[in-house]
């Protein structure tokens, strides 16, 4: 794994004193806890790694885009990159435990009472409530419009069932936000209007989670199945309003989900190319090194170049974010093309590596499986270039960053403009 370093200058105009100090920070706790960790949780990939979320949640960084009223740190959305990125340097799975649990977080910030805020967001600040968003299903899959999981009004409350799939953190997790259906379906009601998201307590009676399940990558971070059987859920967990409930997903995804897998992408990048050039400059050949020929320096070329441009589209949106512009569709392609530039440096390394590659004690493999991840969360690339055609067409869709920008301004750092 690549040594701790210095932000490249090609942030200098997104980055403050304070985000280089976080940096700093990420680094040595990367380097102290995550990469020590990594081996053992490769070696046990059904099982949800507990110690690293309790290690984050001392340095209050579930709290890092959350208002310091609340108990966050409030230092911003580039912020939030810097750590999910370079978590994701280390291990994907230590990065995606953080930003699971922010997109939910966010979604409690923007939509939420002032009585829940109050009930819950210290807590949630502190790390001593994780969340997650439950809103994926198994037969809809990421198609909000086809929940299928309904609320039925019951003893002045909701009565949840249905089941949901693909739940970050599902295993670590004290609240959920489940979105479900709340219009009947013989009312024709559409999506925009049929659906309300809930706070649900993990220990409420009906709510059981599926046990820890291997999956392809990110060995370490469960994303498990949620089933709720006539959940009674109270009137006051109703979050945002009745009929808000795709609102709030989509809100949460553009803001939170997006930014914060184009943060994975990126530290899986990162280390793709940081573990390719150390091979390929000691692999022996023709008297020289690997790296040594064209052939290989042309191909290597094309992978930095990759990552140089994932780098400044990746700080770009967020930064926008930060000031307060409407960046909606800078969130959503720097999703979609920082998962395809990692992607394709993924198929370069293991094609570079030749046979090697194939070998799973390398870290290579484990890159490449970390990458396929980030392509379906937060919207698949089609959904990312349908939402992208609609701004070049100028169709008029809604932008979060905009609409939300009073609550966004909470979450953003103290003035302090100039780069460092």
């Amino acid at each position: 794994m690549p040594a701790a370093d210095a932000p490249p200058t090609t942030l200098t105009p997104y980055l403050t004193q304070a985000h280089h100090h976080l940096w700093s920070l990420a680094e040595e706790f990367t380097a102290r806890h995550v990469t020590p960790r990594v081996a053992r949780m490769e070696a046990a990939p059904h099982r949800a790694e507990r110690t690293l979320p309790r290690l984050m949640a001392k340095r209050g960084w579930f709290g890092v885009t959350l208002p310091t009223e609340y108990g966050g740190l409030a230092a911003g959305h580039v912020a939030r990159t810097v750590l999910i990125h370079r978590l994701s340097l280390a291990s994907a799975a230590a990065g995606t435990i953080l930003q699971a649990h922010l997109i939910p977080a966010g979604a409690l910030l923007h939509w939420g009472t002032t009585e829940q805020k109050t009930r819950w967001l210290r807590q949630v600040a502190e790390g001593v409530v994780l969340m997650t968003i439950a809103v994926t299903e198994p037969e809809a899959g990421g198609h909000i419009g086809g929940i299928e999981t309904t609320a039925e009004p019951a003893d002045g409350g909701w009565r949840i069932t249905g089941e949901k799939a693909h739940i970050g953190n599902s295993h670590l997790a004290h609240l959920h936000v489940v979105v479900a259906r709340t219009a009947p379906p013989h009312t024709r009601t559409p999506a925009s209007q049929a659906l309300t998201a809930f706070l649900v307590e993990a220990d409420r009676k009906g709510v059981t989670t599926s046990p820890p399940r291997t999956r392809l990558g990110l060995h370490g971070f469960t994303a498990g199945r949620l089933r709720l059987d006539r959940v009674h859920i109270p009137a006051a967990n109703i979050l945002g309003t009745i009929g808000e409930g795709m609102d709030v997903a989509q809100s949460s995804s553009i803001l939170y989900g997006r930014p914060n897998l184009t943060a994975v992408s990126l530290g899986l990048h990162e280390a793709l190319i940081s573990g390719t050039t150390a091979w390929l400059a000691n692999r022996p050949r023709y008297g020289a090194h690997l790296a040594d020929l064209p052939v290989v320096r042309d191909r290597l070329g094309t992978m930095q170049a990759r990552l140089q441009h994932a780098r400044v589209i990746t700080y770009h949106a967020v930064h926008l974010l930060d000031r307060g512009l409407p960046c909606d569709s800078d969130l959503i392609a720097a999703k979609h093309t920082s998962h395809q530039l990692a992607a394709d440096t993924a198929r370069d390394a293991m094609e570079l590596h030749g046979a090697h590659a194939l070998d799973t004690h390398h870290d290579l493999p484990r890159l490449w499986r970390d990458i396929q991840h980030t392509y379906a969360p937060a919207g698949t690339g089609e959904v990312q270039r349908i939402h992208l055609a609609k701004t070049a067409l100028n169709t008029g869709t809604v932008q979060w960053s905009a609409r939300l920008a009073q609550t966004l301004a909470r979450t953003r750092p103290s003035p302090d403009p100039a780069p460092a």
